[in-house]
């Protein structure tokens, strides 16, 4: 039997909606159409401004919240269009939402992602789920991530340990070990994207993003600059463990800066916060002993050359490359699987991997908005 769903992810890149449509039968999963929906430039600066604390917070969330659930559900629409489906021909929708808040250490820990998922069954006339996270958190997990169980499902094998490292905004890591007997684990690393993206847009208003990590390649890395963000606590906390915006961002820069107490050129910091960034990824890769194998990586830093390069560089005992040498586009990985956790929801099955999020048991995901 075939099932087709459909997945909707906007990680905290926040730099538009991937949208994946996928066939769902007994041998596998396979993508039949992905598409990458833009977010208007005004919709983004009014979500990174609400990822901290603000004046009458509530009111622009609930907004946003349906804002964001008409965005998802035009990429829903324009999705369907490209592939030539019916919204009758879709199972159902899985949504992760836009995260804003993600706060996993406080004594009521809690997780808050948007964009309605009421919208976007209404506008769709697709049974939606959303709201992912927090049935995990809600058991002592973090909430996150989640992706985890995904990468087992599709990526491990027995011929060889396997890495999967996405690169969004925040990076992420899915340890899937050759031996079957020994447990997949998982969790945030650090900045993926976002501090390179943040401190590229602070400096060059017409730029999103560090085009192959040209700027960065340009500028000297700053060792006293280098060793402050290295002190960061969170890299020192033993998984699991997950984090966001909320920690990485252009204050918490600003606070290193300071801290060292030296001038350094604009284009030296986007050095620096390259290098950062890979040995952040890298020596949490090296904390879980993983002698030799594949590091597959997905998510928007795969295309950042000079990123990847030093990647390369700092982990010579793995063969690095992406996804797409096993047909799934490194752009789309979370969004098709997000419409295979929305198959697994839909089906009853445990969506959770409690030796990565640390919750007490496995649990199946999501809120349902039916339609039909």
């Amino acid at each position: 039997m075939t099932d087709y769903f459909i997945g909707l992810m906007s990680g905290t890149s926040m730099d538009g909606v991937d949208a994946a449509l996928i066939e769902v039968h007994d041998a596998g999963i396979k993508t039949i159409a992905t598409l990458g929906y833009p977010m208007p430039a005004e919709l983004r600066k009014q979500l990174l401004n609400i990822t901290h604390p603000g004046e009458n917070e509530i009111t622009r969330m609930g907004q946003l919240d349906n804002e964001m659930g008409i965005l998802f559900a035009n990429a829903t629409l324009a999705l369907l269009a490209k592939a030539n489906f019916a919204a009758s021909d879709i199972i159902a929708i899985g949504s992760h939402g836009q995260t804003i808040r993600h706060i996993p250490d406080a004594p009521f820990h809690f997780t808050m992602q948007i964009g309605n998922p009421n919208v976007i069954a209404e506008m769709t006339n697709i049974t939606t789920i959303a709201d992912f996270r927090r049935r995990d958190m809600a058991i002592g997990g973090q909430g996150a991530p989640l992706t985890p169980t995904f990468h087992n499902h599709v990526f491990r094998t027995v011929e060889r340990n396997r890495i999967i490292l996405n690169i969004g905004g925040i990076a992420n890591i899915s340890i899937l070990p050759a031996n079957i007997d020994l447990p997949v684990t998982g969790f945030d690393t650090g900045p993926g994207n976002c501090l390179l993206d943040s401190h590229m847009q602070l400096h060059f208003k017409d730029k999103t993003f560090d085009n192959d990590g040209e700027w960065a390649s340009s500028g000297k890395i700053n060792s006293t600059l280098l060793s402050s963000l290295l002190s960061e606590s969170y890299l020192e906390l033993p998984p699991p463990k997950s984090t966001g915006r909320e920690l990485f961002n252009l204050p918490w820069l600003e606070k290193h800066l300071q801290k060292t107490n030296v001038g350094i050129a604009a284009v030296d910091v986007q050095a620096t916060l390259l290098e950062y960034t890979a040995q952040t990824i890298s020596q949490a890769i090296a904390t879980q002993n993983i002698n030799g194998g594949e590091i597959v990586v997905c998510g928007g830093g795969c295309h950042n050359k000079a990123l990847i390069q030093r990647l390369k560089e700092l982990n010579p005992h793995h063969q690095l490359t992406t996804t797409i040498i096993y047909n799934i586009d490194p752009d789309f990985v979370e969004a098709i699987a997000f419409a295979w956790m929305a198959h697994a929801t839909m089906n009853k099955i445990p969506c959770n991997l409690p030796t990565v999020t640390g919750a007490s048991k496995a649990v199946i995901l999501g809120g349902v908005y039916y339609v039909k």
